[in-house]
């Protein structure tokens, strides 16, 4: 079963403008299946560079490389090429004559200097990510559902993630069996052989400590205390990490410095179940901090950069998107049934009238209210995702 993809209409838009198309995003997110679906109506070739053979040759002679495998086809797709050779200088050879091409990456290594500089203007950078909540619902077969439906199916989408293979996947230990796979091809592969790291234990460990801390401020100091590694390897470790799409980092929102804190970072998971599998914790009950990082994770699939908000007296905003010159705060929430709104929301929209605020919450509450000239608005997970996207 083939699951319709929310990049699909921007790949279209974007693949009529500039023809070639580099598609990155964490491994297994389903991008080489996408690829393929929109490639069945071409006459195409698809080739992975982890075959020796299509690598050397790429590697030792672009021109035989062209005349053996991309010659007599109108569309060849590339998958994980940013580990050849001089890939960029050769990519834009092949572009500049003419070839279409579609590249995959589980790794910006890919939108580095000795790559991206040479395919400038010539080639489209895309993201897609593991199954949204939508994209969760449609690969269900939910259309239509009442409140109770909406939340088992969050429930599940926020245990164990939206890797494809794991949401068609119905039995719960195979689920976490994928995960375990896909986290130690990650970590061996995506990050320690591409990042050259060579302390997989320290690696490891340093994971598991933003597992369970996630949605956390990142303090080097206290993470090189807390797990005796050095300030330059938490920063290598976490770039590293992010580069690769194990985790998100938010960034503060601020326009008072004075006022506001610190250039201090969060840090999220990108798939809830990776995080999950990670810190050992598939619980019955959703946590706070858990259904925050899935919140995070589904505004990032959607395309928004979230940050949060902090003042110096600790007043505090859950998340802001940036839209179009506004500015949307956004509060996380297990359970909105009060329809209580916190002093530290208040605060932030007492101090930058915004024209509307969200309240998200996992057990719903319909609810608006006013605050000022502020509609504040309690919603769920999906359909705040959807009044963002208007």
């Amino acid at each position: 079963m083939y699951v319709h993809r929310e990049i699909k209409s921007k790949f279209e838009k974007n693949e009529s403008i500039y023809g070639s198309i580099a598609l990155v995003g964490v491994r297994q997110a389903g991008k080489t299946t996408f690829l393929k679906e929109e490639a069945k109506i071409r006459k195409s070739t698809y080739l992975s560079f982890d075959d020796p053979d299509i690598r050397n040759l790429f590697d030792e002679d672009i021109k035989k490389f062209e005349k053996q495998f991309t010659d007599g086809y109108e569309l060849a797709v590339f998958d994980e090429v940013q580990y050849c050779k001089d890939a960029g200088r050769k990519l834009k050879y092949l572009i500049d004559k003419g070839k279409k091409i579609w590249i995959t990456s589980s790794s910006e290594i890919i939108l580095s200097k000795d790559i991206l500089s040479y395919l400038v203007g010539r080639i489209s950078i895309m993201r897609l990510y593991p199954f949204s909540l939508k994209e969760f619902l449609i690969a269900n077969n939910q259309k239509e559902f009442i409140k109770e439906v909406l939340e088992r199916n969050i429930w599940e989408h926020v245990s164990f993630g939206g890797y494809p293979k794991v949401v068609i996947t119905k039995d719960i230990e195979n689920k976490k069996q994928i995960l375990k796979d896909l986290y130690e091809t990650m970590i061996l592969k995506d990050i320690a052989k591409t990042f050259s790291i060579e302390d997989i234990t320290s690696l490891e460990e340093f994971v598991r400590y933003l597992a369970i801390n996630t949605g956390g401020l990142i303090s080097f100091d206290k993470v090189s205390n807390d797990i005796n590694i050095s300030f330059q390897t938490v920063k290598k470790y976490l770039d590293a990490m992010e580069k690769s799409y194990l985790i998100v980092k938010v960034r503060p929102f601020y326009k008072n410095k004075l006022k506001e804190i610190t250039k201090q970072y969060k840090t999220y998971f990108l798939d809830t179940g990776m995080r999950n599998f990670i810190s050992k914790s598939f619980n019955i009950e959703i946590e706070g901090k858990l259904f925050e990082n899935y919140v995070l994770s589904e505004l990032t699939k959607a395309g928004f950069t979230p940050k949060y908000w902090r003042n110096k007296s600790k007043a505090e905003v859950d998340f802001i998107v940036e839209k179009e010159n506004e500015i949307i705060p956004i509060e996380v929430k297990i359970n909105a049934n009060s329809g209580k709104i916190e002093r530290s929301f208040r605060s932030f929209i007492e101090d930058y009238k915004p024209k509307r605020a969200f309240v998200v919450s996992y057990k719903n509450f319909d609810k608006t209210e006013k605050i000022g000239n502020c509609k504040v608005i309690f919603t769920n997970v999906f359909n705040l995702v959807e009044y963002l996207s208007r």
